[in-house]
């Protein structure tokens, strides 16, 4: 049952269409169509948003092209995506906390809450997770029905294209400042769109050196424009020598996004004794280590998934808010929902930092 009054907001709940357009995993196999589909219902404990901008995301891409992770986990039909910004129009009779007319992003991972991991300040490794546009409908479309508790209400000063950011961006701000690095060097290895801005998290957060690595110019010069301090192109020139030649004796940290083999074994060359490894970046093989390599040099070694409940939203938040951080460059398309072929083809080739879809 919905709550019916009509704020100050101006939404009118009466104008709320029974259908949407989304864009949806139809089938298994390759591809995503444009489809129309009912307006999510929502329960006591959820509200509807109104999606005034979403984007693309790796997760997504790898949906769209249905590879072996997404062959195993992802049910369809399914409505895909999950990174969002958009209005509260209509909200659950059990809902005290989130407001029609507020201007939401979510955490798009829904936790149990009553598994140890939650029950013990770690929900976002919680054992039950699902995950929005994964496992439960996504935000390509007109309209998403979350959690309330999943909802995060941005200040009315961001920008509406940030908003979507926000959920990347807080898995870059989890994997750069689950040390200190104020003050420290850093290496960035893999330019994918999260390691790009964790390239601009950690410069904000006073780095004194943030050395970005990767094979892609297009990427490479996106995290020059967001902070990076040394750019690696590591397909032209020896990547550790460049990076010990920057810092003799080693980085402090080393933040692995790129989940390939050979930079994931390369990181322990180039960051010092003592050193902080964080990795978000997943590896689509085995990857074989040094253990005694990682032994003797007293590496402490993090693995890295989504964002902590809440810590990381109100750090991502912080950074935004105080302009301290500028997700501007991140942005290089904007398109529409008709347009998510052309968008994942960006997406597959590199060559964007991150497209924004307007429904």
């Amino acid at each position: 049952m919905l709550k019916t009054a009509v704020t100050n907001s101006g939404i009118d709940l009466s104008s709320i269409p029974d259908t949407m357009k989304a864009i949806a995993k139809t089938e298994a196999g390759p591809g995503a169509k444009l489809i129309t589909v009912p307006v999510p219902q929502i329960g006591p404990r959820d509200v509807l948003v109104k999606v005034d901008a979403t984007a693309v995301c790796g997760t997504d891409l790898h949906i769209y092209t249905w590879d072996a992770w997404s062959q195993g986990r992802v049910k369809p039909p399914l409505t895909i995506g999950h990174e969002f910004g958009g209005t509260v129009v209509a909200v659950g009779e059990e809902v005290l906390d989130v407001a029609i007319g507020d201007y939401v992003s979510a955490e798009t991972h829904v936790v149990c809450g009553t598994c140890y991991q939650c029950r013990t300040g770690d929900k976002h490794i919680c054992s039950n997770t699902q995950i929005l546009g994964v496992d439960i409908a996504g935000c390509y479309a007109e309209y998403v029905a979350i959690p309330a508790k999943n909802a995060w209400k941005n200040a009315p000063t961001l920008p509406l294209e940030w908003a979507p950011l926000q959920e990347p961006l807080g898995n870059a701000v989890h994997t750069v400042l689950a040390g200190d690095v104020a003050g420290r060097t850093v290496v960035i290895s893999g330019c994918g769109p999260i390691g790009i801005m964790a390239a601009g998290v950690a410069k904000a957060c006073g780095a004194s050196a943030v050395i970005a690595i990767d094979i892609n110019a297009y990427r490479l010069d996106l995290a020059g424009k967001m902070g990076a301090t040394h750019l690696i192109k590591a397909d032209e020139q020896d990547a550790i020598a460049a990076v010990l030649a920057a810092v003799p004796g080693g980085v402090d940290v080393v933040c692995e996004m790129s989940g390939n083999a050979k930079a994931m074994r390369d990181a322990f060359k180039m960051i010092r004794n003592g050193g902080r490894y964080s990795i978000l970046g997943i590896p689509s093989q085995d990857v074989s280590l040094d253990i005694a390599e990682i032994v003797f040099k007293g590496v402490t070694i993090q693995g890295i998934t989504g964002r902590r409940m809440y810590d990381t939203w109100y750090q991502v938040a912080n950074l935004l808010n105080s302009r301290q951080l500028d997700l501007t460059p991140m942005i290089t398309h904007r398109m529409r929902l008709e347009e998510i072929d052309a968008a994942m083809d960006l997406m597959k080739a590199g060559l964007c930092g991150k497209v924004v879809i307007t429904p």
